[in-house]
This record gives structure tokens, sequence and C-alpha cells, in this order.
């Protein structure tokens, strides 16, 4: 499982135009589910993200995590991010797990998101969407379960 945070001051998402999820002070989490993952990765990724100290502290440290400053997430399936550009010049997606096995485990994210009292919004599964971020800092970092 492979996830790409960014700590934002605000961010939002769109289907077909119409605003579906806004969110201010947090994080967004671009999550890409692989052939192999499992509910393990799952867990995994999702600890790591909520306890990730990545938001300034009183003296300027990231020493502070989004359940620390009370901050939100807006969490976007992407299966792209399992996307090899080794060979060609179209991407491959073979590594990337089905919607029919990857729509369990993204659920599952978001359910665990939630269990840590965290305000999550969410795109759509599988749609087309349109994301909108103020990244702050810029802070952008990558987490995968693989490693």
């Amino acid at each position: 499982m492979r996830a790409i945070l960014q700590r934002v001051s605000s961010a939002s998402v769109s289907i077909d135009g119409i605003l579906t999820g806004k969110i201010q002070k947090g994080l967004v989490l671009l999550l890409g589910i692989g052939i192999e993952d499992k509910p393990k990765d799952v867990e995994y990724v999702i600890d790591k993200c909520v306890q990730i100290r990545i938001f300034s502290d009183e003296n300027g440290k990231m020493n502070l995590s989004v359940q620390d400053v009370n901050g939100e997430i807006l969490v976007i399936s992407q299966f792209t991010l399992y996307g090899s550009t080794r060979k060609g010049r179209r991407p491959s997606f073979n590594r990337a797990a089905s919607p029919q096995q990857a729509k369990p485990l993204y659920q599952l994210a978001v359910e665990r998101l939630r269990q840590h009292n965290i305000h999550v919004v969410t795109g759509s599964f599988g749609a087309d969407m349109e994301i909108s971020l103020v990244n702050c800092g810029p802070v952008t970092l990558t987490i995968d379960s693989e490693s």
C-alpha cells in the first residue's frame, strides 16, 4: 500500500464540477492499493499517517501529529501510485489492485481513520475527481507498507 501525505491548510474534492468534500488544516492522503495488499497493510499505513509528526509545535519544529492539531483528512483513492514507467511511454498498472480488491481495503482505511476520532472526508472510489489544495510548507511524504 502506498500513501502520499500532503500537509495542507485547506483542500477540497469535486466530482463533475460539484464540491463533494472540503477540509481545513490537516492532510490530503492519496491512497494506492497494490495487488499484494492485505488489511495489515491498511493498519500500518493508516497508523503511520495518524501518528506522523509533521505539524509545527510552538517552537516551529515538526513535532505534532494531525491528531495533536485537531486536523482533518481528505482521503482520495489513487491507483496511479502503482503506475510503472520503466518501459515504453504508457504507464503500466499491473501492480495496482483491481477495483474489486481495492475498494474494501480503501473502505477499511477510511473506517480506521475515523476510529482515531479524526474528521475524514473522501472522494468517490473510482470516480474522476478534481482535487484542490494548499500545500503547507510544502510538506509531502511517501509511506509505503512494502518498505
